[in-house]
Formats: structure tokens, sequence, C-alpha cells
């Protein structure tokens, strides 16, 4: 899908705080579980960013990322947006890391990769439109991640994105290029 119909506008991409299956090395792609303190503390420390004002912040309904949604934004209106789930692993949920099938395989009563990166195109299409000109803010998982990058800038999945660690889509003209906050903070924001 790489070429994929572009996002209207930029926008942010944040894996949501470590959680317990991140801290046991297992898989927990639609199992809903939970931030560990370290996870909280990641979600946390997203509040003393220097965030451009005008935000639109869109969690998966998944519970780890609408808590670190709650503890990076206190206090800001957010919306959920089933499209920014984690891909669903069927027979692998709760296996460790290290089994984890090849990711163009679709596991037994699983997604199929295809089919999440067509659904995360759509989830942040419909985002970036319905932000009105705020930038968005997408709380979500590696796997929305991993298929951001499929679609719009490297063509590969890349490594595993850290936790609570802001991952900016910067759209320029007919092309989407990946920036971490770490690396310049938003200043190619400035004025949004």
């Amino acid at each position: 899908m790489t070429g994929s119909e572009l996002p209207a506008t930029s926008f942010c991409l944040i894996r949501h705080g470590e959680t317990t299956a991140n801290a046991q090395s297992i898989i927990a792609g639609v199992t809903d579980v939970a931030l560990t303190e370290r996870g909280r503390t990641q979600a946390r420390a997203l509040a003393q960013l220097t965030w451009p004002d005008q935000l639109a912040i869109f969690t998966s309904p998944m519970a780890r990322a609408r808590e670190t949604a709650r503890l990076g934004f206190p206090g800001r209106d957010m919306q959920h947006h089933a499209g920014l789930r984690e891909r669903d692993w069927g027979v692998y949920e709760g296996a460790p890391i290290s089994d984890s099938p090849v990711r163009e395989a679709t596991p037994e009563r699983g997604e199929s990769w295809p089919g999440m990166l067509a659904r995360v195109h759509r989830a942040i299409c419909e985002i970036c439109i319905q932000s009105g000109g705020r930038l968005p803010v997408l709380v979500c998982h590696s796997g929305v991640i991993r298929a951001a990058r499929v679609l719009w800038t490297s063509g590969h999945v890349g490594e595993r994105p850290a936790n609570a660690m802001p991952i900016l889509f910067l759209k320029t003209n007919d092309k989407l290029m990946e920036q971490s906050y770490e690396n310049s903070g938003f200043d190619a924001l400035r004025g949004v």
C-alpha cells in the first residue's frame, strides 16, 4: 500500500506507555492490558513537552491508550477512534513476543496485515479531516505506527517505537516525513 492517498495534514502518533505485557515481553494486541507504574510516569511526561496550542487528541479505545492520553494531556477533550486499536493477533495473544508470526501472515482468528493497513489508512485520513486545522495527536499502538510507516514514509515497519514518545508525520507537498520529538521538538510546526 505504499504510495496510498496522503492524509490531509501532518499528524502526531504516540505509542501508549509501557504495559504489563510490554514488561513481560508478551503479545497483547487486542488484549486490554494495564499500564505499569513506569508506563504511567512515561505518560505523565508527555504533559511536560511543548505542544502547539491547537491539538485534536484521539485515542485507541484500548485502556492503555486512553490512560496514556488522560495522563499526558490532562483536562483536554479527546475522542476514541476504533480504527486506532492494535492488531488482533488471534491465537498468538498472550504468547511470548519471540513466538510472533511473520507480520505478513494472517494469524488464526486474527487480523490480516493488509486489513490492518487499510483500517489504519482510513482512520488516520478521517481523523486528519475531523481535526479542523488543529494538530491531530493520536495515542495508539506500535502496530499503528508501523502501519503508518509502511503506508506513507519508509515503506517498512522499522523498529518498534518507544513508549510514550511523540512521532510527527510531517506533511510537505506530496509526502510525509517521520520526525521524532526527541530530535527536534515540533519546531517544524511553528504556526500550527
